[in-house]
């Protein structure tokens, strides 16, 4: 049996080039010479590749990424991360959809959407 040693995550998109840059932003990843794709300096995170599709998004996604700014942090400055980095990445034209706050089984999230309506969370 073969071992599955990375994983690559592809985002169907009207605009892969724009949305390609706007996650290279967000992780910190290095945008490829086709414009189209995108990884981690580090080579620890998984690939990013962006592919254009005619259709536009239009249900919630199914599946979505997990950015983790507030590993370890609880409380107000759990919160206080959280609502930096959304700052941030509202400048680069994410939009913010809600804050779930922490309760007695999860800590707080921020959900937002990237520059095509794609759901994430800020974690």
């Amino acid at each position: 049996m073969t071992t599955v040693r990375q994983v690559q995550v592809t985002f169907d998109c009207a605009d892969p080039e724009r949305v390609a840059r706007f996650w290279c932003e967000v992780l910190g990843y290095e945008l490829h010479s086709s414009g189209v794709a995108c990884s981690d300096p580090t080579g620890v995170g998984p690939r990013l590749y962006f592919q254009q599709v005619p259709e536009g998004k239009v249900v919630k996604n199914r599946v979505h990424l997990d950015v983790r700014v507030g590993t370890g942090l609880v409380g107000a400055e759990r919160l206080a991360a959280l609502e930096a980095e959304g700052a941030r990445l509202e400048k680069l034209g994410a939009k913010r959809l809600w804050l779930q706050e922490a309760d007695e089984e999860n800590e707080s999230c921020l959900t937002m959407q990237d520059v095509e309506g794609n759901e994430f969370c800020l974690d």
